[in-house]
């Protein structure tokens, strides 16, 4: 079970300024397998498509590359955080290391 989950929104912690070292983001999607998440506008790269059906022009396009997970830090109330996890009325919930509060 990864501790970051599509839909939070995360800053990057680490990396260049170009791939978006302190921005922040929602993620798209999380690869557990691989430790990867894709982030909304972040650490964007371009890619040569040829023509098909769905891109009838083809050309350049730009589009989101993935970040380990390692790399970044779900924010809860504007501060980024470590998350953990609590029984809560017998039900595993995700809780903000820097607060204790309940973020699911």
């Amino acid at each position: 079970m990864t501790k970051i989950k599509t839909g939070d929104t995360v800053r990057i912690m680490t990396g260049s300024t170009e791939k978006g070292k302190g921005r922040e983001g929602k993620v798209l999607k999380v690869d557990a397998k691989k430790g990867k998440v894709l982030v909304e506008g972040i650490n964007i790269v371009k890619r040569h498509s040829k023509p098909s059906a769905q891109n009838q022009t083809g050309g350049i396009v730009d589009k989101e590359a993935p970040i380990d997970i390692s790399n970044v830090m779900v924010v809860h109330k504007g501060k980024p955080t470590r998350i953990g996890f609590k029984v809560v009325d017998g039900k595993k919930v995700r809780v903000a290391k820097a607060t204790g509060d309940v973020i699911d």
